[in-house]
């Protein structure tokens, strides 16, 4: 069988990806990446290898990668060092022998334009340029992004926004990630993926779902881009993560968060997870 690697193993796609291929395939070919003692503790009591490896220690990487035929490299959490991180990585699965990556990147990566989408966009091209097999997983909304302002909103009865009528094609991280490990063991190679939830929402239909589960109003309150950035600055968030907040709310409303391909649910063979689900259990888990 193939040796699988699994990079991010300890966040939580990755590791939720690992659950999914400990299911699907022998333990014993899972390994997962990790940079601490703790981590490897963690993974550890669940019967899965890990590998030590850091972005930042080339010479680490190339131990993590050697045997390994498979990897699933998420997109790392370092926003200033992700594309060199990236690339480095990508080499050095070349230069490993690793035969085939899957990397999970932004829906509409190619001519998306949110400036996240350019870390992506980069690493695609370095995956290309590297001649290596891929499969390139390019991720929807996530879902569970909505509970970060859940308690906010639902004190404040209100959902404030700068994506007016905008779409967004949520899925839950947990349906991402078990398609990562549907791909990384193979039937999709050299596809580029889109990959969004079956049900498109506008804010303010969200707002809605909200508030029949939450039994109580949340209205959504749109307001122009640069508005929404100064509340969120004023609300206490860094300029840096307001401003991002904020565009992708923007860009949201130009429906750079919205597919309709239902390629998720293929891949998936079943439909994806609703909204209504993942806030039930958010608002369960909170009480």
């Amino acid at each position: 069988m193939a040796k699988l690697l699994i990079t991010g193993a300890s966040g939580q796609l990755g590791r939720q990806a690992i659950e999914v291929l400990a299911q699907k395939t022998d333990k014993s070919d899972i390994i997962a990446m990790v940079r601490s003692d703790a981590q490897a503790a963690v993974l550890a009591r669940t019967g899965i290898t890990t590998r030590y490896g850091d972005y930042n220690d080339p010479a680490s990487l190339a131990q993590a990668f050697a045997g390994i035929d498979r990897l699933l490299l998420v997109s790392g959490s370092d926003m200033e060092n992700r594309v060199t991180h990236h690339k480095v990585a990508i080499a050095e699965a070349k230069t490993a022998g690793v035969k085939h990556i899957v990397y999970t990147s932004l829906l509409k990566a190619g001519d998306s334009p949110m400036p996240l989408a350019a870390d992506h966009k980069a690493t695609e091209e370095f995956i290309a340029e590297s001649g290596l097999s891929a499969t390139i997983l390019r991720n929807g909304w996530y879902s569970e992004n909505m509970l970060m302002g859940l308690e906010q909103d639902l004190s404040m009865r209100q959902h404030f926004g700068a994506a007016a009528d905008g779409k967004f094609s949520f899925a839950s991280r947990g349906d991402l990630a078990e398609a990562a490990a549907i791909t990384l063991l193979g039937g999709y190679d050299g596809q580029t993926l889109e990959l969004a939830g079956d049900e498109a929402l506008t804010m303010a239909e969200y707002t809605a779902i909200l508030s029949d589960i939450a039994g109580k109003p949340v209205a959504y309150v749109d307001m122009p881009q640069q508005a929404y950035q100064d509340a969120l600055v004023g609300a206490g968030l860094p300029e840096v993560f307001a401003s991002f907040l904020a565009a992708t709310d923007a860009f949201a409303a130009q429906g750079a968060l919205h597919d309709d391909s239902a390629t998720l649910s293929r891949i998936l063979g079943r439909p994806t997870t609703q909204m209504a689900t993942v806030l039930k259990t958010a608002l369960a888990t909170q009480s």
